[in-house]
């Protein structure tokens, strides 16, 4: 069984409006994430992720109201993240209406609880969101933390291959080089991490036009691939990159 490729819009959101940076900086404003959802829904996305990203940093708890109010607007899987860092907080999260859980900071600082949110509510519910920057010095890819602040020193395959065995559903897999720029997705570290694991892989950092989901599924073997601002300041649709995948062959809902 062949599954079909998903497209993901991204809403990062900062004190309950949606951002978007380059490389993780620079933010500007890109509306209401209630709107967005909408739109996004109407717009046919295959899932939404939602990453409330000052929570790490700031060290509070995602916002649990604006969770709400997204969720009774979808009708589509909805992934939440930020500052999520206990079984309870996963709790809150899923109650609010998310379908899945997001883990970065938390999951690389507690490797644990992967396995436990993995084992309370099943692995399709726990996902894995990976920030990764090449490192020279490495020759290949560090992950790094608290919104792409903090450099570990864990190697992202190998990070990736531990967060599948210790029960991740999926992993979001961000290149932090590419974020923003819009010159297409990180297709060498996209293809290292799927062809590493066999959970589906996420694509994100880099989408500028149709063509780079194209490439994200065909070169880089990702299974979904995300992006937000050119869906956010409508340089693009998902029903345009919907449409330029099924002319190109591959499999789209």
């Amino acid at each position: 069984m062949t599954l079909t490729k998903r497209i993901i819009p991204c809403l990062d959101v900062k004190d309950g409006r949606v951002v978007k940076g380059i490389q993780f900086v620079q933010l500007r404003d890109a509306g209401d994430p209630v709107e967005l959802a909408r739109f996004y829904d109407e717009q046919g996305a295959d899932e939404l992720v939602f990453l409330d990203i000052s929570a790490s940093v700031e060290g509070r708890k995602t916002i649990v109201e604006v969770v709400k109010a997204v969720a009774s607007e979808l009708a589509i899987p909805f992934t939440v993240g930020g500052g999520i860092n206990s079984l309870e907080d996963m709790k809150k999260i899923l109650r609010a209406g998310a379908d899945k859980v997001s883990l970065n900071t938390a999951a690389v600082q507690n490797p644990d609880l992967i396995k436990e949110g993995a084992s309370y509510f099943g692995t399709q519910c726990i996902v894995v969101a990976i920030d990764a920057k090449f490192d020279a010095e490495l020759g290949t890819w560090r992950v790094y933390t608290h919104g792409g602040r903090t450099p570990t020193d864990k190697v992202v395959i190998k990070w990736a291959k531990e967060a599948m065995e210790l029960g991740a559903g999926e992993i979001l897999l961000t290149s932090m080089d590419s974020d923003g720029e819009k010159n297409g997705f990180d297709l060498s570290l996209t293809k290292a991490v799927s062809e590493a694991v066999s959970i589906p892989v996420i694509a994100s950092g880099g989408a500028g036009n149709a063509e780079h989901f194209a490439d994200a599924f065909t070169k880089g073997k990702a299974d979904a691939a995300l992006a937000a601002s050119i869906f956010h300041y409508k340089e693009t649709s998902v029903h345009e990159v919907k449409s330029h995948l099924r002319d190109k062959g591959i499999l789209v809902r």
